[in-house]
């Protein structure tokens, strides 16, 4: 559970954000076309939260994210298992994984493009190919750095490797690959929007946002839309901190504990 002063907090941080924003278009010290005042977003944000068209396109792009996002954590899970738990694999891969990983998604797209003709695809390949590393990324550190003292101690009571990968490795990685999710999440949603201003095409926040630019802009409702992806990925996250909060109950009364 989210503790109120905590929620009250960010609950204040929004307000003013929206005071800072309103008062500064009221004011004039911002082009009132560049930067409406907050109250004008607010009201398009609501406006297009009934909006039929709108909400078909925020369905696209979560499906695609839903769908990339589950087959990079289908992958990256075992195959960090997998090089966390033999040295000789992970020692191998390490070069090709640190070469890999920094390669921007966006990069693909022209790849993309040509490999899939569906659009659903074409984003899911690129959201998969984002939120990848950090899953992996986080697999592979959690399971080196779990308490080789436990993992002995097992051993030494006749448990074999596969039992000690099931009753220490994974319990104590698990959260942090929980984390490397939670990561990955944030970036595939920003990969998918942007795949979608960059490729064009088909549906999708980022189809919305940009056709909202065309014939002159409409940037109160450029700036809606937006808000609507921010408002996203932060149901996402909060999400993926419950499952987390439910699958690891004890890392969660021993991090609160501490803090």
């Amino acid at each position: 559970m989210i503790a109120p002063r905590r929620l009250l907090l960010g609950a204040a941080g929004v307000v003013g954000a929206i005071l800072v924003v309103e008062a500064v278009n009221r004011l004039g010290l911002v082009d009132g076309d560049a930067l409406p005042a907050a109250s004008t977003i607010l009201s398009e944000a609501g406006r297009l939260a009934v909006d039929g068209d709108f909400l078909v396109d925020v369905g696209d792009t979560v499906r695609a994210w839903a769908g990339g996002l589950a087959l990079a954590v289908a992958v990256a899970v075992p195959l960090g298992v997998l090089l966390g738990s033999v040295p000789l694999l992970g020692t191998a891969s390490r070069f090709l994984v640190e070469m890999c990983r920094p390669i921007p998604s966006v990069a693909l797209i022209p790849l993309v493009l040509i490999l899939f003709s569906s659009v659903t695809q074409q984003k899911m390949a690129l959201i998969f190919y984002a939120s990848l590393w950090p899953i992996l990324i986080n697999t592979l550190y959690a399971l080196r750095d779990v308490d080789p003292v436990a993992k002995e101690s097992l051993r030494a009571f006749g448990f074999g490797e596969g039992s000690v990968l099931w009753r220490v490795s994974l319990p104590s990685a698990g959260p942090f690959i929980a984390t490397g999710v939670r990561i990955a999440a944030s970036v595939g949603l920003v990969v998918v929007i942007s795949a979608e201003l960059l490729a064009g095409g088909g549906e999708g926040i980022g189809v919305f946002l940009m056709e909202s630019q065309s014939g002159g802009g409409n940037t109160d409702v450029m700036l809606a839309g937006a808000c609507w992806a921010g408002v996203l990925g932060l149901a996402a996250n909060a999400g993926l901190v419950g499952l987390e909060r439910l699958a690891f109950r004890w890392n969660t009364a021993r991090v609160e504990g501490v803090s």
